[in-house]
């Protein structure tokens, strides 16, 4: 009988004697009726299979901490818990390790020692899946059963103090392009030029040269060379080589100036929020990015399609795994598993370069958004946010930072009340809850129907007079809508609510390549949520004229009214057009993707379109003034948003054009412009002929009274 054997039997008859010795003294405690505490049973110590069973779980899980609890007092003083934690999450960083699988295979308990053989799965960002077997070992101390720390645990094939290294095979990023082809963002050179101060010979003619290559003030060029040592190399500036070409002789026959070319992103400097930017990989990024395959040190996508798109872009890494021995004088690396690079792939958008120039150009310095949508397939043809930024100024040395909300992409992430926008989801909300285009509204210029102490004013002070349902939307009046939205709610509060969000508002548009907020849609349902007070009539009667707690994006109202002026198809905004192709990757196309209809009839949408073609064409009508000697009709909506009391309200205008054969929609809202006609129509109008190749014509004055 060997000692494990013998050790179990005694356990076994240990119980017995215990149980005999027990009764007889239970026997005792009842006659003298004496109350004395039976003493606890001991705890009995985890089993090899438990503590195996921890152990691999700690490596599926990457707890380096649960895993060094487990081992022996001998191992955890040989490697401290912050040694094995450096040392685990190196591993699995350089490997690029993305998950850990385990499988137990077999237990072998002899003694006082243990061992456990088990198969380990890594599943790699760069090298696919990496497999092999491995073993823990076990020994039994006076405190329970432990584990023996080895290197092995780290991955089965490591001998006591080897190393994975990799060789990594980077490919170039692909390029960004707009819908014909022209570069948005490419591979190129650039040439960083810097100053090393101990080697100037007349600082004169260096400042002198440097500011004419450069475009930078004498001061700030000075100032960025100034604290360096003689010898030192301080960087003054990063220009693209053919920007800095007509100066580069004279550069280089400068003594003190050096210039270093590199390979690098080149922008072509339009819709910066949308393209995007890349970044080096910030520090507290690091290991993400290195579990996913990469090296470190790469440029990466950090906003806009450039973020989006990294997948494509930056093609697959290649490389080599080895594992590194201890000693290196006679011993080479072994190669454990390689894999070879797959080129990046370009990324084709609907945007039109030159048209997007344009269109900035027009917005000038303002803050806000110009959203242009094709309405029969949903391509957005530019996308302008203000302010905006030059990311070509922010891949060098010295690189100043934009203006603050500079890289908020307000075309899609702007969240702003849309003001009589609002009235076009109104109308059909009305057309199909028992109002007609032949309804009447009577409008003296203010509304008493919350009561006397609740007047509510139109925007034109004089009022309207009697108008019917299309005119209401052509003059944008107050009273009439504040009448429906009153009416609409008595027969039920969701019924505009509804509307809004058939109307695509609320919602995610689902636009692929840059991110974008959903927007907010109040009802009761969400009032309750936010514990405020019930909604209420007063509430449903402000967001008639798009106000109370609505919020929507230039994105959405674009989206809106393509579906107005294509027939009522709700497009998903379409930025990407294709993916270019790679060595076992076909191209990839995104077709235009209905993803519904507004819910109302081509009957109601007619009115709609009567009363938009009207903002711009009737005699009353709030943006005619602006579209007088337009060679084809436009029709739109304005809209005067109040936001913050004793600040402009938001300027916003909506149209698409020709109003008989929709091709474009344009959106355009400023961020406490003023008056959306006097304002976001005239930008509006200079967009469409900027389209059209029609010259700028001279804008009208707008009148004393600006209209809503």
């Amino acid at each position: 009988m060997n000692g494990w054997t013998r050790r179990a039997f005694l356990l076994r008859l240990l119980p017995a004697a215990l149980g005999g010795w027990l009764s007889a003294c239970r026997a005792v405690l009842r006659s003298d009726r004496t109350p004395t505490p039976v003493p606890p049973t001991p705890t009995p110590l985890p089993s090899p299979a438990e503590i195996v069973t921890a152990a691999l779980e700690a490596l599926r899980r990457e707890d380096p901490d649960a895993l060094w609890a487990l081992l022996t007092p001998a191992s955890q003083a040989a490697l401290s818990r912050e040694e094995l934690r450096a040392m685990w999450r190196d591993t699995l960083n350089t490997v690029g390790v993305q998950t850990v699988e385990i499988e137990p295979l077999a237990l072998i308990w002899e003694g006082e020692t243990a061992q456990a053989r088990y198969r380990i799965r890594w599943k790699t960002a760069l090298f696919g899946d990496l497999e092999a077997e491995g073993s823990l070992v076990l020994r039994l101390l006076p405190g329970g059963w432990r584990v023996v720390w080895r290197d092995a645990l780290l991955w089965p094939a490591l001998e006591e103090g080897e190393r994975f290294q990799v060789e990594y095979i980077i490919p170039e990023r692909a390029n960004l392009y707009d819908r014909e082809g022209q570069s948005l963002a490419v591979q190129g050179e650039w040439v960083e030029i810097g100053v090393v101060p101990g080697q100037i010979a007349d600082e004169g003619l260096l400042l002198q040269r440097l500011a004419r290559a450069t475009g930078l003030p004498v001061e700030t060029i000075r100032s960025r060379y100034a604290s360096g040592r003689p010898d030192w190399y301080m960087p003054i500036l990063t220009l693209p080589a053919d920007r800095l070409a007509p100066f580069a002789a004279d550069l280089e026959a400068t003594p003190g100036v050096v210039l270093r070319p590199r390979s690098g992103r080149i922008y072509a400097g339009v819709a910066p929020q949308t393209v995007g930017i890349v970044g080096k990989i910030p520090a507290e990024e690091l290991e993400a990015w290195r579990r996913r395959g990469y090296r470190g040190d790469e440029w990466v996508g950090r906003m806009g399609l450039e973020a989006w798109g990294e997948p494509y872009l930056a093609g697959i890494h290649g490389g080599r795994l080895f594992i590194q021995p201890a000693r290196t004088e006679n011993a080479a690396p072994r190669l454990i598993a390689e894999r070879p690079f797959v080129p990046g792939r370009s990324i084709t958008t609907t945007l039109k370069r030159g048209f997007q120039a344009q269109v900035e150009e027009i917005f000038g310095d303002r803050t806000g958004a110009v959203v242009v949508m094709d309405p029969r397939n949903g391509d957005l043809l530019a996308l302008v946010s203000g302010p905006g930024f030059d990311p070509n100024a922010l891949l060098g040395p010295n690189s100043p930072l934009p203006s603050p909300g500079a890289f908020l992409n307000r075309a899609t992430q702007g969240l702003y009340p849309p003001g009589s926008i609002f009235k076009i989801v109104m109308m059909a909300a009305a057309l199909t809850h028992g109002f007609t285009a032949g309804s009447t509204f009577q409008d003296p210029g203010y509304w008493d129907g919350l009561g006397p102490g609740y007047r509510k004013w139109c925007w034109l002070r004089s009022g309207h007079g009697l108008v019917d349902l299309p005119t209401a939307l052509t003059v944008s009046c107050n009273v009439a809508f504040y009448q429906i939205g009153f009416a609409l709610y008595q027969q039920d509060p969701d019924i505009v609510p509804r509307m809004a969000r058939a109307f695509g508002l609320g919602v995610p548009t689902g636009i692929r390549g840059v991110p974008e907020e959903a927007g907010l849609v109040p009802d009761a349902a969400w009032r309750t949520q936010q514990g405020g007070r019930p909604w209420s009539v007063g509430d449903a009667v402000n967001m008639a004229i798009g106000q109370s707690d609505l919020l929507v994006t230039p994105l959405q109202i674009a989206r809106m009214l393509a579906a107005v002026a294509n027939g009522g198809i709700l497009y998903r905004p379409r930025l990407v057009l294709r993916i270019g192709p790679a060595p076992g990757q076909p191209e990839e196309t995104f077709p235009p993707e209905a993803q519904g209809r507004l819910p109302i009839s081509e009957e109601a949408l007619a009115v709609i379109r009567q009363g938009l073609l009207g903002v711009t064409t009737h005699p009353r009508g709030t943006a005619t003034w602006v579209f007088r000697g337009m060679p084809f009709p436009v029709a739109g909506k304005t809209g005067t948003a109040e936001t913050i009391p004793g600040r402009p309200p938001h300027a916003w205008f909506a149209c698409y054009a020709p109003a008989g054969q929709p091709e474009l929609v344009v959106v355009v809202v400023v961020e406490h412009g003023g008056q959306g006609s006097a304002v976001a129509a005239p930008m509006a109008r200079q967009i469409l002929e900027a389209y059209y190749g029609l010259p700028r014509t001279p804008l009208p004055l707008p009148p004393a009274q600006a209209d809503r």
